[in-house]
């Protein structure tokens, strides 16, 4: 079948048979692999001229090596070698050329410490099992060392105490495997680095004991566990990850909406539809699952997700994964995202490996979604919750960090991030419609140059708040109070200032495509603002009158999900002295705010001392501030 502009045939694949599964991967691949086939370099693949912190011709041995997460499943099976044998020798040449000294295209024998092509070197090992039988076994003796010779320089170089250890494990654990080299001892160190980054429920933290992402899932989790199914090891350490991962089943499930849809926090989201590879790697490695939990679940975890991403404008209208998300957008890139390192996410295809007459393929896909109302998460710190129908998942955070990598502050330390609304990343800090601060409070001393929390100085994660306290100036403390109450929340913000503060505080973004049923949504309250959507309602109601609420536009390519947006928000000016701030929040994609009679439902809110009441006309929502 001829391939549609943007691959929107993709947008129609149910995901539903082994057939379907593998028609999606030839959509995915097919323009990629048309490219590749027109590189005068074997081994690169070069979409686009965009820059990395790594040099040009490594983005483009990236962006091959990013391929075989993809081709190494779908050449497992024999028979695809004889159905494309075209792709099949763009694939094992450039490998062949990449590793030979002698080529002009070799990769190279002069890696250097914390080289991104050690994190590449995980991709060709995967391809080397997943194809042993019919490449690596049919290879002389002269060629496979030749190709150990390359893979093992990840041994003499300083890496990153981080994810990256787990390529460097599975680079070992092939060399072990060929029988050219004994690296079980490597492979030990480094488990014993990663093991003691280990946290509990399946977490880790990736290197900084402040940052807990996406790496876990598609990094951690995924690389163990994969590489305990691509070599079938049963020792210790194997028998520990694997225990690791059955724990981590039920926490990270929670991260997922019933729409397919996973929660967008922190860096590397570029990889999009690699946040459902812990799924696959499960039912690649034959997991045991925790009570309660089924391979039906985790098919549907795993192609629900598939499916909401094949759903995005993920691709460019030739085909291609460009940088972005729900969209091409290169203003939230971080700096290692070369032009086609979005092909990471392929690694999710690992499960298409799974031979035809595997379990998985037979399961019938779980139609119960399981969530939990309200979670606590104290390893990633967060509160985890679900709308009515699961819909929706936000997550509340305080505690995060991370300061090395663009818009840490955006990523990680913002209130609130939603399946449903994203979040967004600043362009600029200048002009407040630079900023985009959805789901978080900005001062500034001006109308001008405004910042938000960047390393919180205390935080707590309780059962149904999140505090965190943050010092923007020597002279100024506030002190964040945030309580879930599904769809609204509460923030209270307690401010102490010697010096005079502007304030700019978000609720959630909502798309801005001048559509007629995209508007201002009237409550009859006063100090509030309402945008209803296709998506849902956003909203505010504010409860202090040194603040002011009216919906803001922002500039476009900010937000993950919509280029462009408008967001509720409220500003003021505060004198110096002490105040106590307290504002009602909405992000509601199930309409649960609204009546039978079509108007808002607006909670009563109320804070005495330390004790905050959200009321409903059906129950009520409490807590006090042990902080307070």
């Amino acid at each position: 079948m001829k391939q549609k502009l943007f691959n929107e045939q993709i947008k129609d694949n149910p995901l539903r048979s082994k057939a379907d599964v593998e028609a999606a991967l030839i959509d995915i691949l097919t323009p990629a692999m048309s490219v590749l086939g027109q590189q005068k370099r074997k081994g690169r693949f070069r979409m686009s001229d965009s820059g990395a912190v790594y040099i040009q011709d490594k983005t483009e041995v990236e962006g091959f090596m990013r391929l075989l997460w993809g081709l190494g499943p779908f050449f497992s099976d024999k028979k695809r070698i004889y159905e494309w044998p075209g792709w099949y020798e763009l694939t094992t040449q450039g490998i062949l050329a990449g590793t030979d000294p002698q080529s002009p295209d070799y990769w190279g024998s002069d890696l250097g410490d914390y080289d991104q092509v050690f994190v590449e070197m995980g991709a060709l090992t995967a391809f080397l099992y997943e194809t042993k039988a019919t490449f690596w076994d049919t290879l002389s003796v002269p060629k496979q060392k030749t190709i150990v010779k390359w893979m093992d320089q990840v041994n003499h170089k300083t890496i990153p105490k981080t994810n990256w250890l787990f390529f460097r494990a599975m680079v070992n654990q092939f060399i072990t495997d060929s029988g050219y080299m004994d690296n079980s001892e490597l492979i030990t160190k480094d488990y014993a680095i990663t093991n003691k980054q280990y946290l509990g429920n399946g977490w880790s933290y990736d290197g900084y004991v402040n940052q807990i992402d996406n790496y876990i899932p598609f990094a951690y989790q995924f690389f163990t566990i994969l590489t305990v199914g691509l070599a079938h090891t049963d020792n210790e350490q194997s028998r520990l990850l694997k225990e690791r991962a059955k724990a981590f089943v039920p926490s990270y499930a929670n991260w997922f909406a019933a729409d397919g849809a996973a929660l967008p926090y922190g860096r590397s989201l570029d990889y999009r539809f690699a946040q459902s590879a812990f799924w696959a790697a499960c039912a690649y490695a034959h997991i045991s699952l925790p009570e309660g939990y089924t391979l039906g679940d985790i098919k549907h975890l795993l192609l629900n997700n598939l499916r909401w991403w094949f759903k995005q404008n993920i691709f460019q209208s030739d085909g291609l994964i460009p940088i972005g998300y729900a969209y091409p957008n290169m203003n939230f890139a971080e700096g290692y995202n070369g032009p086609a390192s979005a092909y990471w996410a392929l690694k999710t295809f690992i499960f298409f490996a799974l031979p035809d007459d595997d379990l998985f393929w037979t399961t019938k896909e779980s139609d119960d979604f399981k969530f939990v109302s309200l979670k606590k998460q104290s390893e990633p710190r967060m509160l985890i919750a679900h709308s009515q129908n699961g819909l929706e998942v936000q997550s509340f955070t305080a505690g995060q960090h991370s300061h090395e990598h663009a818009h840490g502050e955006d990523k990680y330390e913002k209130y609130v991030y939603s399946t449903t609304f994203g979040f967004s990343t600043a362009k600029a800090r200048t002009l407040l419609k630079q900023c985009a601060f959805d789901n978080t409070l900005a001062v500034s001393e001006s109308d001008y140059f405004w910042r938000t929390a960047f390393k919180y100085d205390d935080y707590a994660i309780h059962d149904n708040y999140v505090y965190s306290e943050w010092k923007p100036w020597s002279d100024v403390r506030i002190k964040n109070y945030i309580v879930p109450a599904m769809p609204w929340h509460v923030r209270v913000h307690q401010i102490n200032t010697k010096r005079t503060l502007h304030l700019a505080e978000g609720s959630f973004s909502a798309p801005d495509y001048g559509k007629a049923y995209q508007q201002e949504f009237q409550s009859g309250v006063d100090n509030a603002v309402f945008y209803k959507t296709e998506v849902g309602i956003t909203g505010i109601v504010g409860l202090s009158k040194e603040l002011t609420a009216q919906l803001s536009v922002p500039e476009p390519n900010t937000n993950l999900y919509f280029p462009k947006t408008k967001i509720p928000m409220q500003t003021g000016i505060l004198q110096p002295g002490q105040y106590t701030l307290v504002s009602l929040y909405l992000g509601d994609r199930e309409l649960e705010s609204i009546g039978d009679d079509g108007k808002l439902i607006i909670p009563d809110v109320k804070l005495n001392g330390n004790r905050l009441t959200i009321a409903f006309s059906d129950h009520e929502v409490r807590t006090a501030f042990s902080e307070f």
